[in-house]
């Protein structure tokens, strides 16, 4: 019985995978945070974007009324894949809370594409200096207090 359940969960499993666009196996090489500070400024992503953790230049202009802002405390880890993911294809996956003034009548972002300028050394550090901006925060338990299981006592039992 045991050999079946095993079996059947490692079916399950596999299912769940995306086959050819698995995100399984991505993984980048160490980048440089320093550079990829620079990688920032030299595609002007601080136009459009503040980063957490980061002073803003006092006489900067950005380009949108609100700067979208990068890194800060999540529910959640973002990853290489995730960052990677919303560098070379903005809209993928658009946050719901940006305004549609971010975007196309028809949900394209508007972002720059750089993909024809950036070099994936670029795109490795500039990833390596995104992530630790990014932190994750556990979510708050309730202030309940525990329950105990009573047992009923048997009938005929006494606890003198």
């Amino acid at each position: 019985m045991r050999i079946t359940i095993m079996l059947l969960a490692c079916l399950f499993l596999s299912a769940c995978d995306q086959g050819a666009k698995s995100p399984r196996g991505f993984s980048l090489p160490e980048g440089d945070i320093e550079q990829g500070q620079t990688v920032f400024k030299k595609y002007g992503c601080n136009d459009c974007h503040t980063v957490a953790g980061e002073k803003a230049d006092s006489d900067a202009s950005y380009l949108i009324s609100h700067p979208i802002p990068l890194g800060g405390s999540s529910g959640r880890i973002k990853t290489y894949g995730e960052l990677v993911t919303s560098i070379i294809n903005p809209s993928h996956k658009l946050t719901p809370r940006r305004p549609a003034s971010f975007t196309s009548e028809d949900g394209v972002s508007f972002m720059r594409i750089i993909n024809d300028e950036l070099t994936v050394s670029e795109l490795i550090d500039l990833v390596s200096y995104l992530q630790p901006k990014y932190k994750v925060m556990p979510y708050r338990t309730t202030d309940y207090r525990l329950y105990q299981l009573r047992i009923p006592e048997k009938a005929g039992e006494n606890n003198d």
